[in-house]
């Protein structure tokens, strides 16, 4: 079974493009932290932040596009994806990336501000 979740935060604004047909796709840096902790013996053990590569497709991708940003929370489902590609000095490179399934926005968006009761 190929399944990721993920909770982190958005590194950067989104980079949203349309290729074939009219097909959005939303590429994204994910921060996920894990809490420093100490040991038993005193050693202390410091919080450790990974980055994970997200694509994003069609519908999920246009939902990026008008909503997500940098520093948003997000809770992403999806498969784990390798490709390889040569760089300019002919090197087989790799990349990892989530091919997402699914988003859920963690953010709580800002209540808009009302004016204030008229008085008479």
């Amino acid at each position: 079974m190929n399944k990721v979740m993920l909770i982190g935060n958005v590194g950067v604004d989104p980079d949203v493009r349309y290729v074939d047909r009219g097909v959005c796709v939303a590429q994204l840096r994910l921060a996920t932290s894990e809490r420093g902790y100490t040991l038993p013996n005193g050693t202390e053990v410091p919080e450790r932040t990974e980055w994970h590569n997200v694509v994003l497709w069609r519908q999920l991708a246009e939902v990026v596009d008008k909503y997500v940003k940098k520093g948003d929370k997000l809770y992403i489902e999806g498969k784990i994806h390798t490709r390889s590609y040569e760089d300019n000095q002919g090197r087989t490179r790799y990349v990892t990336e989530i091919w997402a399934d699914a988003m859920e926005m963690l953010t709580p968006k800002p209540q808009s501000q009302s004016p204030e009761p008229a008085t008479a």
